[in-house]
């Protein structure tokens, strides 16, 4: 999840390039389709690809460029951007949209003034901050009254952790370059970012209307509900006989706490008006997954080591 390679003049880093991933890439890019196509009635509904797999691509050659230096990757970025423009997907990141992440990830070397020829990918990068900035309004986007990111669909915290990461990333890019972001008649500084990034880590942790963190284990109060299989489940050591695979509904629906600590997985979360059922069948709300809490390293990183 990192956007952090050796810097571009460091030759090491192309001994380091692993040439087996450039036929990986090329097999993608000949055999295109989404993967759902062929394990639909294993990963849908809440797995399909919604976005399509070209901004996957798009995602994968950003990455062996940097890695490569090879000029191919580049014209494919180049030739490909037009991926980025489709939908009103511009302040999405995650397991099924890289659009921001790529332009931001580009623009990095725009700032340093090493490549002029994705000056496009700045501008995106640009308006998707723009996009998300509270105060300004986007139809995607909304603050909570505690000041949490929301955006509509489920498992919330994924845009919020997401997206922080992005705005984190970017807000080091342009302290670099000494610049800001322009949003109409007003602009955002680095350190505005910076803080706004760090504001959305400390509601997650505790800082909200609830005084709840929403990492499992930390704090005086978390959720004890989790929608979480072996973390609701009896251990073996309290029930060793064999739990079928339909005999788990009176655990889950049990208003009881779960059994078991999944220790620092961070849930869904709150609603847009700061409630939290703190129920497992409420998935939404009180499921957490992985897409969830690897962005969150990266921020927790940052910030135990600059706070």
């Amino acid at each position: 999840m990192g956007l952090r390679l050796p810097p571009q003049g460091d030759g090491g880093a192309r001994r380091r390039f692993c040439p087996g991933r450039r036929p990986v890439f090329e097999f993608a890019d000949r055999h295109r389709g989404a993967y759902s196509a062929s394990l639909h009635h294993a990963v849908c509904p809440f797995y399909c690809d919604v976005n399509g797999f070209q901004d996957e691509l798009l995602w994968g050659a950003v990455w062996l460029h940097k890695a490569s230096r090879r000029r191919v990757y580049r014209e494919y970025i180049v030739k490909n951007e037009v991926v980025l423009r489709a939908g009103d997907t511009i302040n999405e990141f995650g397991w099924d949209n890289k659009h921001a992440g790529i332009n931001v990830l580009i623009s990095k070397e725009v700032l340093m003034g090493k490549a002029d020829y994705f000056e496009s990918f700045t501008q995106n990068a640009d308006e998707f901050i723009c996009s998300i900035l509270p105060g300004l309004s986007h139809p995607q986007v909304q603050y909570s009254p505690g000041g949490l990111i929301f955006k509509p669909g489920g498992s919330n915290m994924q845009h919020v952790t997401s997206l922080s990461f992005l705005l984190l990333s970017y807000s080091n890019y342009l302290s670099h370059a000494n610049k800001n972001v322009p949003c109409g008649e007003t602009s955002a500084s680095p350190a505005f970012l910076k803080q706004l990034a760090k504001r959305q880590v400390d509601y997650i942790l505790g800082d909200n209307p609830l005084r709840m963190s929403y990492m499992v284990g930390y704090g005086a109060r978390y959720p004890q509900r989790i929608h979480h299989r072996g973390s609701s489940l009896p251990s073996v050591q309290a029930h060793p006989a064999r739990i079928g695979c339909k005999a788990g509904s009176r655990y889950f629906l049990s208003p009881n706490p779960n059994p078991n600590l999944l220790v620092g997985a961070v849930v869904g979360g709150p609603n847009s008006s700061d409630a939290f059922p703190d129920s497992r069948p409420f998935f939404q709300e009180s499921e957490p997954t992985t897409y969830i809490n690897a962005p969150l390293v990266g921020l927790l990183s940052y910030f135990s080591a600059h706070y």
